[in-house]
Parts: structure tokens; sequence; C-alpha cells
């Protein structure tokens, strides 16, 4: 069996994904509930094969629990499903791995693969025979590890920039306007003049506030290896002073993306920075909605982080199993199987440029949430790997104290450079 080595540095990114991960993608694991089934982690023997995901919401009796079923009758084995929340799915994934009772097949939140892969208890796609030439190079990106990929994207979701078709309307403002952040901070100045309230997003103290930040951070130019540059600097100067100039509320400090969600529910906002997974939710509003692709700082649809989901397979000892294995993650990555992925959950794009246009063709209001992922980008890409949980904890306190007013954006970005190089060191 492959030696599970145990890194000091990949426990500490371990502990602070897990808590990360709550919440950030709200439409993928919303539940904290155990699994579905009996989560003893042991290897099945015979013609079953062990499954874990982090959709707890989807029961037994669930299409997606019918999904994977079916991949596992057209291999000819029996699928044992155990579903955990997103932050305990990380934590038993790597005791699994110490255990030696590791599943066949993980999807794991995306972000996590990088830490799996660190511990060595992953195969490669190379190992397995998978063929990943057709997937989008942004979103397998994000799980590549030292230039070896580790599982296949089943989708991503991202970010973009909802509004209020009413409210601009009433304001006089075009969304078609909005392409750069001076034209965006023009349009809050104009809606807010005519008495309404302007942007809502996240700036929470968790993983969230990094992901709602990080458009703006790259949107800018910036890199997560240097928190503390001139282009980091206007990223949250330019959230700093939506503040101050009133576009903004002081509750976007403490906002989660379902806090953010429910301030534009009420009418009030022309503009929330939200994912994919609220598609459904913004057409069963109360007043007319649209999206525009969150803007770079000179033009442009800024990088937003990818979310999602990543089957991964794990090291087994007894190496017969992979054949199968791969067969149950092949039917779940054909370009069909990615659409169904995707109409299944109801916010996922599919990560090949077949997938997308078959979807599109089914929903064309999907097309722009097509774009925005095209141009998205995975947290751990740039080699960022295990150190980016440590980066996005220091990130994601520079935002709280700049937003705050605890410290100058620049002030706060300088802090936080010399705290993730401290913890990545």
């Amino acid at each position: 069996m492959q030696h599970i080595r145990r890194n000091p540095r990949t426990l500490a990114a371990a502990a602070a994904l897990a808590v990360a991960g709550v919440g950030v993608l709200g439409a993928c694991s919303s539940s904290d509930d155990a699994g579905t089934d009996d989560a003893s982690g042991d290897t099945a023997a015979g013609g079953t094969y062990t499954w874990w995901d982090p959709y707890p919401q989807h029961d037994g009796s669930s299409d997606w629990e019918a999904r994977v079923q079916a991949c596992g009758e057209d291999a000819g084995v029996t699928i044992e499903r155990t579903a955990y929340d997103t932050t305990a799915l990380t934590n038993q994934a790597l005791l699994s791995a110490q255990e030696g009772t590791s599943p066949d097949v993980i999807l794991i939140d995306n972000p996590a693969v990088s830490t799996l892969a660190d511990t060595g208890m992953l195969t490669t796609v190379d190992d397995l025979g998978l063929d990943t030439s057709a997937l989008d190079q942004n979103l397998l990106d994000a799980g590549v590890v030292d230039g070896a990929a580790y599982g296949v994207p089943i989708g991503a979701n991202t970010l973009s920039l909802y509004y209020n078709a009413d409210v601009l309307s009433d304001a006089g403002v075009d969304p078609a306007s909005i392409t750069d952040w001076d034209s965006l901070t023009a349009a809050l100045e104009q809606v807010t003049g005519a008495g309404h309230k302007g942007i809502t997003f996240a700036g929470i103290g968790t993983e969230e506030g990094s992901f709602q930040f990080l458009p703006w951070f790259w949107g800018a130019g910036a890199d997560l290896t240097d928190l503390s540059s001139p282009e980091a600097v206007e990223a949250l100067e330019l959230w700093k002073g939506w503040l101050d100039d009133g576009y903004a509320p002081n509750t976007v400090i403490n906002n989660s993306q379902n806090t953010v969600w429910e301030e534009f529910l009420t009418g009030d906002f022309a503009f929330a920075e939200n994912g994919t997974w609220q598609v459904n939710s913004a057409a069963e509003a109360d007043f007319e909605t649209g999206i525009v692709q969150l803007p770079g700082k000179d033009g442009g649809v800024a990088p937003a982080p990818t979310g999602g989901e990543f089957i991964v397979a794990p090291v087994q000892e007894d190496t017969a199993r992979y054949d199968v294995t791969r067969q149950i993650v092949e039917c779940m990555t054909t370009p069909e199987g990615f659409v169904e992925t995707a109409n299944t959950f109801a916010y996922y794009i599919p990560p090949t440029a077949e997938g997308q246009e078959q979807l599109v063709e089914e929903n064309a209001d999907l097309e722009p949430w097509v774009e925005a992922v095209q141009n998205a980008k995975g947290r751990t890409s740039d080699g960022l790997g295990t150190d980016y949980p440590l980066i996005s904890e220091a990130l994601w306190t520079a935002v709280q104290n700049a937003l705050s007013g605890a410290a100058s954006p620049a002030d706060a970005l300088e802090t936080a450079q010399a705290d993730a190089e401290a913890a990545t060191s």
C-alpha cells in the first residue's frame, strides 16, 4: 500500500479549510446532518464500491442518489454512498487514509484536493487512465499539485453581480454600462442618489469573505503571493470606499453569502455579489433580476474563484479495484454526465466546452454563468496548494480590519502579508 505521510502543515491547512468550507458555496452542502448511509469507512469487498460526497441534503430517494447508483450499475457494481457535510468530509477523508479505510471515490470541495493530495492518499488521473484533455484548464487547475492532476471537476460555480432591474431603471442606470470599477461606482452613486441602496456583499471573517473579495483582488491584478501589493490595496480601498460613501451597508462586515442574498431579496438593493446557486431563487424574486459580470478594474471580466467539487480516487491496497473506479468516474464525467449533474443540482456549469454548449441549448439563461466560469480561477491555482487556506485567513482578516476601520487598507494588508509569510514558511 502507498505510504500515507502526515505533513504537519497539511494538518494545519486542513483544519483551516474545514472551518473555511462552511457556507462558502451555500447550495453545495447546506446540512450538518450525518450521512445517508452507515459511515463506517470500510472499503467494501466484492461487488460493492464505496462513495463519499458532501451532499447530505440529497438522501436515498433523491435524483442524485439515483444518478450515483446508475453509474455503479453501468460498471456492474453496487455503490455504498455516504454523505457528510463539507466540514466533516475533509477530516474524515484524512482519517480514513491514516487508518487504511479510504473509500473508492470521494467528491470533495476543490480547495481540499491539494490538502488530500499532499498526504499521498490520492491517485492521479494518469494513475487511473483518465482523459482530461477536454476539460477547461482553468477548472482542472484547481486540482493540480506539483504538475500532477488529482481528480476531475464534476462542474463549477462562481460569482457574478446580480442586479435589480426595477431599481436600476428607476435610477436611470443601464446595466450594460457597467464594464469597470469606475462605471460600477458611478452606477452606485446614481442609485443611492435616487433613494435606493447600492451594493451588498459578504465581507465576513471566514473563507466566504475571501471568496467574495477575490474577484476584486484578482480584478485589480493582485496575486495571492503578495497580499500587500499596490493592486491589492486598490481592491480593498474600493470596498472600503463604498462603505465610507454609503454605497454599501455596514452589515457587509458580518454578512455571509446567505445574508447577502436575504438583503438582496428585500428589493432595496441595486446589486448583490452572489453565485450560480442563487439562479433559481433570483428567478422567483418579486422583482426582475439580471446579472452582469464582475468587472476588472480597467475593464473585462474579473476572475472569480471557482467553487464546486472534484471527483477523486483514494489510493487502495487492492489496485485491481481501480478499473471499476475509473468506469464509475468516467460515467460521471461524460459530456452528458456533466449536463445531468448540472441539471440535478441546478447550480453547476459543466467543465467542458461540449457540456457548456449543451447546457446553454437547454437553458439559454445560463449563458452569462458559462462566461463567468470560463473566466474563473481556482483558489489553489498558481501552485499555492495547501498554503491557500493559510493565505486566505490572512486575507479575510485584512478585509475585516479595513472594513471595520481598525486599520487602513494598506496597513491591514501589510500585516496580512507578514502573517501569511509566517504561516506558510
